[in-house]
Formats: C-alpha cells, sequence, structure tokens
C-alpha cells in the first residue's frame, strides 16, 4: 500500500488551516509514519504536483489522500476520521468524526 498525503499552500503562500489540523491529527494519531509522500498542491503553481494530483483524481478540496494498492484503482479520501477508520481500521471518537464531516464543508478549494 501507498499513501500520498496533499495538503495545499495558498495563493498568498500561506499553509491551509486545515491540511495543518489533519497533519497534527496524524502525528497524534500515530499515523504520520504511514504516510509515504506528502504532496504539496501550491496555488501559486498549477504544474506543481498536488495540483496535478487533485486534477488527475477530480478533487477540488485540501487535503486529501490517495492510497494506492496493486491490482486496485486508487481510493481517493477528503475526509480524515473515513480515511483513518477504512484504511487504518482506527476507532475514531464519534464527536471528533461527526466533527471532521462538518468541517468538510470547510476545507480549502483547490
Amino acid at each position: 500500500m501507498n499513501i500520498t498525503f496533499v495538503k495545499k499552500i495558498k495563493i498568498d503562500g500561506s499553509p491551509c488551516r486545515k491540511c495543518a489540523e489533519v497533519q497534527s491529527r496524524l502525528e497524534k494519531d500515530g499515523h504520520i509514519d504511514k504516510i509515504d509522500r506528502t504532496v504539496i498542491a501550491d496555488e501559486r503553481d498549477s504544474n506543481s504536483e498536488g495540483m496535478q494530483l487533485a486534477k488527475q483524481y477530480e478533487v477540488d478540496r485540501a487535503p486529501f489522500f490517495i492510497v494506492e494498492e496493486d491490482g486496485s484503482d486508487p481510493l481517493v479520501f477528503t475526509v480524515y476520521f473515513k480515511f483513518v477508520s477504512e484504511i487504518f481500521s482506527g476507532k475514531t471518537n464519534e464527536e471528533d468524526a461527526a466533527k471532521d464531516i462538518l468541517d468538510s464543508n470547510d476545507l480549502d478549494f483547490i
């Protein structure tokens, strides 16, 4: 399994707030070491690898995860707790999961 974490840099050069929150959760929950690559979607550069991946997978929000396994189509996740639950069989706090789903409307658009 290969996991790519795509986070965004805004047009003004600042990091995406939601991306920073998700990175912090990955670290806190002990999942950061399971991420194979972190890629930047830089709004200032439409040719940045993250922007190209967003286009390729038709994702318009950041952060997102791409999970690739041999013999299967890639899976794309834009909700952290769904990603953790489905990929790591992680137990999630219901309150945090509900907040993450509600916050998915607050994701930064690419």
